[in-house]
């Protein structure tokens, strides 16, 4: 290294132990007091089935427990009783009130688990790639140029988002898991698909795992052999729910300088922060931690869905890009929800998607329009809804992919009939009399295809 990181004297931010709390421990977090008998049982029901971690961090600086149940953080981080099926929240309250055996309540929150759609988007058939005709668990390869993997040291988070739609990683159902214990298979799949540009290493959440870990996985990157591998992404949600992870945690330092030999190696190196709100960076501690990741080189982007009860509201969006870009963070992406878990409580419509999206973009400067959206991570690829206009004197969604499971459909414009009521690309229906979308038989005979 040229340098050393320049790491401020760190005495000024006063080093905090990691102190979690899952659904077992709900009585041992104090503050819950404030919430009525009736409102801590819902949150007990719900945790049951849906997974749910907390830490310190989040319950003392970023709750403001006077605006409980409605602030945006609490509604992030707590489970509520609507994000269940009325029918599926009765039936485990019920056994609980009733002290059921163990093995009946189990089987119960396994019914409504399944019919959660564990994991959308083709993850367990349609991604897995494969090395020597094996497939590679823990690794999904569903766009050319970009692999996705899953370090088992990482399939847990500082914090669980309530709405993740990768929330059957952490219920300790091992068939519904992605994960890899090899760094080896890794280098090796690379090694043999040069078209592979980007590599993401997501989770869970990769920023829990100790830096001797991380390091295994990305230093043998900066060897020759994978110079085609340009870019690097972590996906991370530390930078909200443990910003000491960059700042006084033991191996801090060490971690700083693993993403500064990264880019001093020619990668561009990109941690993919999740944002919700812009309530996660008013922390002074939160905004230390993007100094320091930044100082190394390394580039934030942020991304996250529009949620019902959370962010769907233009004014929030707009402050939180605008505050992105200010501290040197560059807006990517605004998900539409996925079919996935609670996406009953947070799920918003197409169109209303559409109009926050529109007039949070009319709100800021052009250094924040670089996020690009409402884009769904739908099965055939992600499709960005483009606007609303009328056609020939027909409403219609107009759409377009931004990802492709082939690129040849990357950038295509294509038209939906106008709905209100849609929430997901399967809700919609082709314009102008189409019987289907340009690219479903060729998405079908994929999937076909996959299955043998």
């Amino acid at each position: 290294m040229n340098q050393a990181i320049n790491i401020k004297d760190l005495t000024e931010f006063e080093a905090k132990p990691f102190k979690v709390y899952t659904h077992r421990h709900l009585d041992k977090i104090a503050v819950l007091e404030r919430l009525t008998e009736e409102q801590r049982f819902e949150t007990k029901v719900v945790s049951s089935i849906l997974p749910f971690r907390v830490n310190d961090y989040v319950i003392d600086e970023l709750i403001d427990w006077d605006k409980v149940p409605n602030d945006p953080i609490f509604q992030l981080t707590f489970p509520q009783k609507e994000m269940l099926a009325p029918e599926a929240y009765d039936r485990v309250a019920d056994l609980m009130r009733n002290d059921a055996p163990k093995e009946e309540l189990q089987a119960a929150i396994d019914d409504i688990r399944a019919e959660l759609n564990p994991h959308p988007a083709g993850q367990m058939d349609l991604n897995v790639p494969r090395l020597d005709n094996e497939p590679l668990p823990g690794m999904q390869h569903k766009y050319r140029e970009t692999v996705l993997f899953f370090p088992s040291q990482g399939q847990v988070c500082h914090t669980y988002c309530s709405f993740c739609f990768r929330w059957a990683q952490f219920i300790g159902d091992a068939e519904l898991k992605f994960a890899a214990k090899e760094a080896s298979k890794l280098h090796e799949y690379l090694k043999a698909h040069t078209e592979v540009t980007d590599l993401l290493i997501t989770g869970g959440d990769p920023m829990v795992m100790k830096t001797k870990n991380l390091q295994q996985y990305l230093e043998p990157l900066m060897e020759p052999e994978f110079d085609h591998i340009q870019t690097i992404r972590i996906g991370t949600k530390a930078l909200t729910f443990w910003p000491y992870r960059f700042v006084n945690d033991a191996d801090s330092k060490e971690l700083l300088e693993l993403l500064e030999a990264l880019v001093q190696k020619g990668k561009h190196v990109a941690l993919m922060g999740h944002y919700n709100h812009w309530k996660e960076m008013d922390t002074p501690i939160a905004r230390e931690a993007i100094r320091l990741v930044r100082a190394t080189g390394t580039q934030i982007r942020s991304q996250g869905p529009l949620l019902d009860h959370i962010n769907n509201d233009a004014d929030d969006w707009a402050r939180m890009w605008k505050e992105q870009v200010k501290l040197g963070i560059i807006p990517y992406y605004m998900f539409v929800e996925r079919d996935t878990g609670a996406k009953r409580y947070f799920e918003v419509p197409l169109a209303r998607a559409w109009d926050v999206y529109r007039n949070a973009m009319q709100s800021v400067s052009g250094l924040g329009r670089t996020a690009r959206g409402p884009s769904m991570s739908a099965d055939p690829g992600k499709v960005e809804i483009q606007g609303v206009t009328e056609i020939q004197g027909e409403k219609v969604f107009v759409l377009r992919f931004i990802q492709g499971r082939n690129p040849e459909w990357v950038q295509r414009p294509f038209f939906a009939k106008y709905d209100e009521e849609a929430t997901w690309l399967n809700h919609l229906k082709p314009a102008f009399g189409e019987e289907k979308f340009f690219f479903e038989d060729e998405f079908e005979a994929m999937k076909q295809q996959a299955q043998g």
